[in-house]
């Protein structure tokens, strides 16, 4: 999509399951093998009492919106800022969702407001900056 075709107040999402298989691959990707993410023994024992997803997992979906859908092909992350306001568990359905918030034509940016929610409620917020090519 090109930069004079956005506006603000344009949206869009993606939603998918977290899955053990996730998890598994996001820590042999990352190197985070937390056991708060990997063990239900520990996260037991824990303040979640279950198994907690890797937080960048989730806010990585917003990466799938940015190159696929708005603006798409060829865009590029400037910044993403990211407050964790609650967990996100194994098997928990997650939709992310961007909108755009503000349009620079001249310097080719769109600022996002960027949420992860899980049944209507907000688990991660943020905003993003993307670059235009």
């Amino acid at each position: 999509m090109k930069i004079d075709e956005i506006r603000i107040g344009m949206k869009a999402s993606y939603t998918q399951t977290i899955t053990d298989a996730d998890i598994k691959a996001f820590a042999g990707i990352s190197g985070d093998r937390n056991p708060a993410h990997l063990d239900e023994e520990y996260a037991k024992n824990s303040r979640y009492k279950r198994r907690i997803s890797h937080g960048l997992l989730c806010a990585s979906f917003f990466s799938a919106i940015f190159g696929t859908k708005l603006p798409g092909e060829g865009c590029v992350y400037a910044s993403q800022t990211l407050k964790f306001k609650r967990p996100i568990y194994l098997n928990d359905t997650v939709t992310a969702e961007v909108e755009v918030i503000s349009v620079d034509i001249h310097s080719k940016k769109i600022l996002f407001k960027t949420l992860i929610k899980v049944k209507n409620r907000t688990m991660i917020e943020g905003e993003a900056e993307i670059f235009i090519p």
